[in-house]
């Protein structure tokens, strides 16, 4: 397939900021009417990879197509066409939720007659259609980012890229705003958006897995855990800090990482669980089981980043 077969492709990107390699390397493709996720933590490196595709930092090093167009040749084609959300979208704060909605419209110049269906549609598709004369201002956190996403849809983009959009909002709203993104999906809205949160990868079609700089891997969430092919044991404790440290130094374990529910350990060779267990009874750390665990995508994560 071509660059043009996809709405988005990055192919060998690179960018650095003085002596500090920001982006080393990254290529993927997005496919059409799919929600791609580039996954990670902070510092990794999504933004700087959102802001390229969307035009608005310089190419290092590398290519990035939109829409089977250079990106850095043709700008403003990628402004028209393209839905952007920052990670600080700037709603304005004392116009109400219609008048920023309008705003972008006039923005775009969308025809006033198409405007009012596309708002009609916005307020059903947002659930904000209760709130159309509330100042944005006034609005809750999960509210503003689903005004933001309606602004950014005003101009029925068939490409949207949205980075961390997710970020600092409740579980509820969070939920709700996934909603949004799948439906826009089903729709045939082509969508790339970056998320610290791993458990918004699995809602993801394709997702790719960025540590400073690099793409550790990609592919769907599904097959992507599939890769942890080593038996993972969950340790459960109520001393999960002290477990963790006493398995470090133990030479026991392979892997060994703290999680909320426990520690996650795989065995080194010739180790058994009932070592495991001998040594954290030793040290007066009390553990109630020891017991297989289906591995997910952030222990692949770790594993992929300390190798």
């Amino acid at each position: 397939m071509t660059g043009a077969d996809f709405p988005i492709v990055v192919r060998g990107l690179r960018k650095s900021y003085g002596e500090v390699a920001a982006v080393r390397g990254v290529s993927f493709e997005v496919d059409r009417g799919t929600i791609f996720g580039l996954i990670g933590p902070d510092g990794g490196g999504k933004t700087t990879i959102i802001r390229s595709v969307v035009s608005l930092l310089s190419i290092g090093a590398g290519e990035v197509l939109f829409q089977g167009r250079p990106v850095e040749r043709e700008p403003a084609f990628v402004r028209a066409h393209v839905g952007y959300m920052p990670q600080r979208f700037s709603l304005y704060q004392d116009l109400t939720v219609a008048e920023n909605l309008r705003f972008f419209g006039d923005l775009y110049e969308v025809p006033r007659d198409e405007l009012a269906r596309r708002l009609t549609r916005l307020y059903e598709f947002s659930g904000l259609g209760p709130f159309k004369d509330r100042r944005s201002g006034a609005l809750s956190g999960g509210m503003k980012q689903k005004l933001a996403l309606s602004c950014m849809l005003v101009h029925s983009p068939e490409v949207v890229v949205l980075d961390e959009p997710t970020f600092g909002v409740d579980p509820v709203s969070r939920n709700d705003f996934w909603t949004i993104l799948k439906g826009l999906r089903d729709e045939g809205t082509t969508i790339l958006v970056s998320t610290a949160y791993m458990d918004e990868a699995l809602l993801c079609d394709r997702v790719a897995l960025v540590y400073r700089g690099e793409l550790l891997a990609t592919d769907r969430p599904a097959d992507l855990r599939n890769r942890f092919t080593e038996p993972l044991y969950l340790v459960d404790t109520d001393a999960p800090h002290l477990a963790f440290g006493e398995l470090e130094r133990s030479g026991l374990c392979g892997e060994c990482n703290f999680f909320g529910d426990g520690v996650h350990i795989t065995l080194a060779p010739d180790a058994t669980t009932e070592a495991v267990g001998a040594l954290l009874k030793e040290s007066g750390v009390d553990s109630r089981t020891i017991r297989p665990l289906q591995p997910g995508l952030e222990d692949l994560f770790l594993k992929l980043m300390k190798g």
